[in-house]
């Protein structure tokens, strides 16, 4: 379509992003004997998409591209030329014979083709509502025969009706793994649920495997988006502010990091550090683990051997591997494929192919498994080979486990029922002494189990907040009303019995508004379960750590978190009945309540001190790396400036938005300790922090903020400040002292001292040191 053919006025549209002069009689087709100059549009027969030339921004360079007909903030979603832009508004499209798409400047030499191996005898160039800009003949609307079209050849958006995969025959670039597809969903995108505006399909033959999203509700405008950096975005368009919403973030936290953990290895980004191996496997190698350097990723703890028979050991709950290397068959039961995978040496696992087809056959995988990823809610099963003696001796390894939990069990029972007396000893000789006054000191409440399965749904999955080391976490309502999170004990977990027992004992004892309040607890038969005030927001890392979310706290609400820490800290070094050192102090670990107030939580392995002693040593160091302390992490002594020092990290946290575990900066060895001080050597501490504080954060409250967390991770315990010095420096403008030279500044630093030998020149004993 040129002027003359439209014969009538235009309009010309004025945007911060594309000027474009758009004539007011519309077509969405051409041939041969028609143009599309400078100034004309071709828009689709339902007004959704328009084609013409435009220029991005302040450039005077021209493209041709499609954007949405029907938003005044345009929106590139395809581009012709994108490498070959016409330098004056002289360009002509038009459709040659025998049927390619050219685009010509002022000279008539051709900037851009389109590549169509077919000859037509009557090629026309049409725009579909989709957005979809197609060659094909005159005559001939089946898509199949379109000789031509810009859907296969994407720029950086992806559109409904688009394919998006691979063809085994062309080749294509991987973009992105969502895991695989289950029948109704991809398994590797945590929580996700059916979009009440799409409708998704997914195709896979032996030429090509691809993903399509379909319209539902034809009102939802949405895009999704590959940005440079390599981030998936879907965009969601919201007329009543006139802009663009992000929807969705691919990656979208640390564990969607392509095969971060090495084969073997599973992500979870509840945990830190984030990567552990799965069952029946150990690092690989171990000191790069600690390190936090999981690329090698972990090995089984016996070796295959196919010739005397393996066996396979079902793991539950997680985002199946990378099946680039893999190979299905539709018709097998699950049976049958155990039987088929037993036979072939090279197999190293399967998985039931489409969870809702009860016959679907299974996914074989060939080689070592990697891009794990443990999503309890949402994940799938997979069955991976093992040596058969593994799972031989399971048999008598559960007895023994059974028998020793047993045993355990009885001492923990007892322990309680002794405090419990003691409990209603001490309420009732309170009551005779003092009136009564203190006794919410002293008793715990006990809840029956009925009630708590009551007030979880019989602890239904979709009332589960989370899992950690202890067992699972779930949220209830008691029958008043009351919002609860109940805390149960794994029946497998060996470790959450002692962690029962301390928690009862520390935190019932405690109560400040910065502390997680302990509503009671639940024993009765094999259940153990530990019942706690309900936290809406959670955990902080969850938010801190989320690309998406992290807007939410604004510098008030992070000084908010960094004040609130450091009270209930405080709290507990010295102005509670007992003298307690947490030694688990992380993001995960504070709980955020309706207004971001925070709150600490998790005391299972904390330690209470009588009197005046501030310190200890231990063989078994249990923490999480990234926030424990040297002297801790390399000798076992603890002390109050242990958690002073984990404390420090996560100010440094807060403030920057990124975990010390894992960091990567401009120097690649130094972890967000090495970083923050680097930065503050040079005076230029600000370049720190959170690029979402720009707008909120006050530079000089800042700047003191990040000296503060930085005197707290200062190498020698003595150099670091008390909890209640911190307090003192946050709520007031006293001189700070010089920061020296942080602990574990760098990645490697960790357990430097012990690392190469069994045992150190002064014949110190090496602790033992256990990741939670």
């Amino acid at each position: 379509m040129t002027k003359t053919i439209a014969d009538a006025s235009f309009l010309l549209l004025l945007s911060p992003l594309l000027s474009i002069l758009k004539i007011s009689t519309a077509t969405d087709i051409i041939n041969t004997t028609q143009i599309l100059r400078d100034g004309d549009t071709l828009v689709s027969s339902g007004r959704r998409f328009e084609l013409g030339f435009f220029s991005p921004g302040n450039s005077n360079n021209r493209y041709v591209g499609i954007w949405y007909a029907n938003i005044n903030n345009i929106t590139a979603v395809w581009v012709a030329n994108r490498e070959n832009p016409v330098n004056n508004t002289t360009g002509i499209l038009k459709v040659i014979e025998p049927g390619v798409l050219v685009l010509l400047n002022d000279t008539n030499n051709i900037v851009w083709s389109s590549n169509t191996s077919r000859a037509a005898r009557n090629p026309v160039l049409q725009l579909l509502d989709t957005g979809n800009l197609v060659l094909r003949e005159a005559n001939d609307d089946l898509p199949e025969n379109f000789m031509w079209q810009s859907f296969d050849y994407l720029t950086n958006t992806f559109l409904p009706n688009m394919n998006f995969g691979w063809n085994s025959e062309t080749g294509n670039v991987t973009l992105c793994r969502l895991g695989p597809w289950n029948g109704h969903r991809f398994t590797g995108i945590p929580n996700s649920r059916q979009d009440p505006t799409y409708t998704y399909e997914f195709i896979m033959d032996e030429k090509k495997t691809y993903y399509r999203e379909f319209v539902i509700d034809k009102s939802v405008i949405s895009r999704v988006t590959l940005s440079q950096s390599g981030v998936l975005q879907r965009w969601t368009w919201v007329d009543r502010i006139q802009d663009w919403v992000l929807y969705l973030n691919i990656p979208a936290d640390i564990c969607d990091t392509y095969k971060l953990c090495g084969a073997y290895g599973s992500c979870n980004v509840a945990n830190s550090p984030s990567c552990g191996c799965l069952n029946k496997f150990v690092p690989k190698d171990p000191e790069g683990w600690v390190r936090s350097d999981w690329s090698n990723g972990c090995i089984r703890t016996i070796p295959l051997n196919c010739q005397k028979g393996d066996a396979f050991l079902k793991y539950s709950g997680i985002k199946l591997p990378d099946s680039r290397h893999s190979w299905f068959n539709k018709s097998m039961t699950l049976e049958e494929c155990k039987v088929e995978c037993s036979k072939i040496c090279s197999c190293t696992a399967y998985a039931q192919l489409d969870k809702t087809i009860e016959r679907s056959g299974c996914l074989f995988w060939s080689e070592d498994l990697i891009d794990i990823r443990d999503m309890s809610v949402d994940g799938q099963d997979i069955y991976i080979r093992m040596a058969s003696s593994e799972l031989e001796s399971k048999g008598k390894r559960r007895k023994i486990f059974i028998s020793s939990l047993t045993s355990l069990m009885g001492v923990v029972l007892l322990s309680l029922s002794l405090m419990l007396y003691y409990w209603k000893r001490k309420k009732n000789y309170t009551k005779g002494t003092t009136g009564g006054s203190h006794n919410k000191d002293f008793e715990l409440p006990l809840f029956d189990l009925s009630t708590i399965s009551k007030a979880t749904n019989n602890f239904s999955i979709v009332n589960k907040l989370g899992e950690g080391g202890y067992g699972p976490v779930y949220k209830g309502v008691l029958g008043n009303g009351q919002d609860i999170a109940v805390k149960r004990l794994s029946k497998t977990s060996m470790q959450g019995i002692e962690e029962f027992k301390n928690e009862v004992i520390c935190i019932a004892k405690l109560e400040h508004r910065n502390l997680v309040k302990l509503l009671g607890c639940c024993i009765q038969g094999e259940e153990k379960m530990l019942i706690y005030e309900y936290m809406p927001n959670r955990s902080l890392d969850l938010i801190l750590f989320d690309q998406t979310r992290s807007s939410i706290l604004d510098w008030p609400k992070r000084l908010q978190v960094v004040n609130g820490v450091a009270r209930g800290l405080m709290y507990i070094h010295q102005d509670s009945r007992l003298r307690i050192i947490h030694r688990d102090l992380k993001a995960s670990n504070i709980l955020l309540d309706t207004d971001m107030n925070p709150k600490i939580s998790d005391f299972g392995i904390a330690r209470s001190f009588p009197g005046n002693e501030t310190e200890d040593k231990t063989n078994r160091v249990v923490g999480t790396y990234g926030y424990m302390s040297p002297e801790y992490a390399v000798h076992g002594r603890y002390s109050v400036k242990s958690d002073v020092f984990s404390f420090g990290v996560l100010v440094l946290e807060i403030v920057s938005g990124k975990k010390n575990s894992g960091f990567s900066g401009e120097d690649q060895h130094l972890n967000l300790l090495g970083h923050a001080w680097t930065l503050y050597k040079e005076e230029r501490s600000l370049e720190l922090v959170d690029p979402f504080l720009c707008d909120s954060a006050n530079p000089n409250e800042v700047v003191r903020i990040i000296h503060v967390g930085l005197l707290c991770v200062q190498q020698s315990p003595d150099d670091r400040p008390s909890m209640a010095s911190v307090v003192g420096m946050l709520g007031n403008e006293i001189a700070l002292p010089k920061a020296n030279q942080p602990g574990f500044y760098t990645e490697r630093d960790v357990l430097v001292s012990n690392s190469s030998t069994g045992c150190s020149s002064n014949m110190v004993t090496i602790t033992q040191l256990e990741a939670r």
